[in-house]
């Protein structure tokens, strides 16, 4: 079976799974125990309405009347959904291969998130939100432990919560800000001009600097992370933005195997790019760190190899700047590991690695040198919500028990090879199957095309994502399982003889 990388990279994949969860063993016994935990979670997908149907397009007329729905789909009924599948206000079910928007770890009302909220141990932590950063729990550092530490990024031990994946990005903005200007003052504190300035947004206080990201890369819709995003027009039309530096992220052809020359010439011209824009901007406003996704979500599931992402950290290094992964989306065992970019060989940790999505807290793992010296300067009321990090310890546990990471792997496998099969079927509509892990994706020729094909597997029961221009991505659980491939697969080629 192809795939973007080679088998035998697959191979090795495993072998380091087996070494990295000590409780790892044969996969299909894995998948075997997954089953066990939904005992009551649908076969099949149930569709009787059109989707969405009568009570949710009540609701949604109601709902319009005050605040903007044009963004809603349907409403759905959570008590009702289990699993890998999501029931809807009209009784539909439907087997949910998008999960929130890649949000959902480990299926709708899994027994042990469900037990953690009902346990009388947790009742405080659910009803009182406190102000973390002043006022913690005193079993926070515990469940940080559980939660984020035992699964952080390799050589990481700094960590720090927040309360979504947009905020995580502009709190790791602010402090590659922090820790390039202490590098410039030589560890020296701020003068009294510094002091007086920055409280009028004039330098020296207020520092002309930027953060260099990368087309199609995408952070998130708070300002900070407006400014490194760049896919839709719709995100940021009418929002005053910082003139920063913008890089080429690689486009490489699928499968990359198959075309190793072509990708790493473009992968030297991505990274000269890089170099010329950090010179360049030293003039105006010096980089002091830069942002990218793993693997480019929302502009179109876009991969670069390894030997890129190498690449960026030399750079990084050699200007003495921050490097900040952004994994909101791919971290979590999505790819096979628990964090993409441990596929990616790198000499060092990456100096940022942000996170939320399916961890269900936000936050960033960092190098010490990107700690903070003083209080309050990254800082919220709440710094994250310690309710979510009960859930997440919960989630860090079945993870490990479960063997998910493999099961990710078998899964996924299964999920590309569907794809790359119905490519070769329809090679006039389908091209670039790709994937890692269950990262997976096609492209159609047009958006219109795509969102048709969309559309077509909602009415079989298959719900599924849109990003890019014209690609469909799946986003399951870590435990879907090879049966729930199976519905997609049989589904996805039923209504591609209909996509016109």
């Amino acid at each position: 079976m192809g795939s973007i990388y080679r088998s035998a990279f697959h191979a090795s994949i495993f072998q380091q799974l087996k070494r990295f969860w000590p409780r790892a063993g044969v996969l299909e016994r894995s998948v075997s125990n997954v089953s066990d935990l939904f005992p009551g979670e649908p076969s099949a997908p149930k569709v009787h309405t059109e989707i969405p149907g009568p009570n949710s397009r009540k609701l949604l007329q109601e709902l319009d009347a005050i605040q903007n729905t044009g963004a809603v789909q349907f409403f759905a009924d959570y008590e009702k959904s289990a699993g890998n599948y999501l029931a809807d206000a009209d009784g539909n079910v439907m087997l949910d291969l998008y999960t929130q928007i890649a949000s959902i770890p480990i299926g709708y009302n899994h027994p042990r998130l469900l037990a953690a909220v009902q346990d009388k141990a947790n009742l405080s932590t659910f009803v009182n939100r406190p102000a973390l950063g002043c006022f913690p729990p005193k079993d926070l550092l515990s469940r940080l432990r559980g939660a984020l530490l035992d699964v952080a990024p390799p050589g990481l031990n700094q960590v720090q919560t927040m309360a979504c994946g947009a905020c995580s990005i502009e709190h790791g903005q602010k402090a590659m800000f922090l820790t390039y200007m202490r590098r410039l003052r030589g560890g020296a504190d701020p003068t009294e001009e510094d002091m007086r300035s920055c409280i009028v947004n004039q330098p020296p206080g207020t520092p002309d600097l930027s953060i260099l990201s990368f087309s199609n890369g995408f952070h998130g819709r708070t300002m900070g992370a407006l400014a490194v995003t760049h896919t839709k027009p719709l995100h940021k039309l009418d929002f005053p933005g910082p003139n920063w530096p913008i890089a080429t992220f690689p486009q490489l052809k699928y499968p990359l195997e198959d075309f190793t020359t072509e990708n790493r010439a473009e992968e030297d011209r991505c990274l000269e790019e890089v170099r010329d824009l950090i010179e360049k901007f030293k003039k105006k406003s010096p980089v002091a760190g830069m942002i990218i996704e793993p693997i480019q979500g929302e502009g179109g599931d876009n991969f670069a190899t390894p030997y890129f992402f190498q690449g960026l950290q030399d750079i990084a290094q050699e200007n003495e700047i921050g490097l900040l992964l952004d994994e909101v989306q791919t971290g979590c065992g999505v790819t096979g590991k628990f964090w993409a970019h441990e596929h990616f060989n790198l000499r060092d940790p990456p100096d940022l690695v942000t996170f939320s999505k399916k961890m269900l807290t936000g936050g960033f793992f960092f190098k010490d040198q990107f700690r903070s010296k003083e209080p309050y300067r990254i800082f919220n009321t709440w710094v994250g919500d310690p309710a979510k990090i009960v859930l997440l310890e919960e989630v860090v546990k079945v993870i490990k028990e479960q063997n998910l990471l493999n099961n990710v792997q078998l899964t996924g496998q299964k999920f590309l090879s569907g794809l790359q099969n119905a490519q070769s079927r329809y090679p006039a509509l389908l091209s670039n199957a790709r994937g890692l892990g269950t990262y997976c994706s096609v492209d159609f020729p047009s958006p219109a095309t795509r969102d048709q094909a969309i559309a077509l597997l909602r009415k079989k029961g298959v719900h599924v994502g849109a990003c890019g221009s014209s690609t469909l991505r799946l986003r399951p659980t870590l435990v879907c399982q090879p049966k729930h491939v199976d519905i997609f697969v049989e589904s996805f080629n039923d209504i591609l003889k209909d996509v016109k």
